[in-house]
């Protein structure tokens, strides 16, 4: 996902009938059902950053600048410890890093759930 995206513009809403009369959101009583991913699609086009965090490292700015290739960087975190996965600098999810076909990527195993 790029940054500079072009904006979406979403089209309004229309109401067969008068919203105040619309049961609230969640559940159905009568079904028992959630909501479905199709009460969600104006939000589906909503461009987000998602970042897999394998470890972190410090240094100083000219440890930095002496790396080249090969050089190795110390990260705080052990080999199958799990990466952490962040959208919008907000921490969701755990998950294994995977190879597939010669491109890297994470299968999640927990998703964090964080009290507001």
């Amino acid at each position: 996902m790029t940054q500079d995206a072009a904006p979406r513009q979403l089209a309004p809403t229309q109401f067969d009938t008068d919203p105040s009369d619309a049961p609230p959101p969640g559940p159905s009583p009568a079904t028992g059902a959630a909501q479905t991913a199709a009460d969600l699609q104006a939000v589906f086009d909503v461009p987000v950053k998602v970042q897999a965090v394998l470890g972190r490292s410090r240094m100083d700015i000219g440890e930095l600048m002496r790396l080249k290739t090969g050089d190795v960087v110390e990260l705080d975190r052990r080999v199958g410890e799990p990466a952490d996965i962040f959208v919008n600098n907000r921490l969701i999810a755990r998950g294994e890093v995977v190879l597939i076909d010669g491109t890297l990527g994470v299968t999640l195993t927990e998703i964090v759930r964080q009290d507001r």
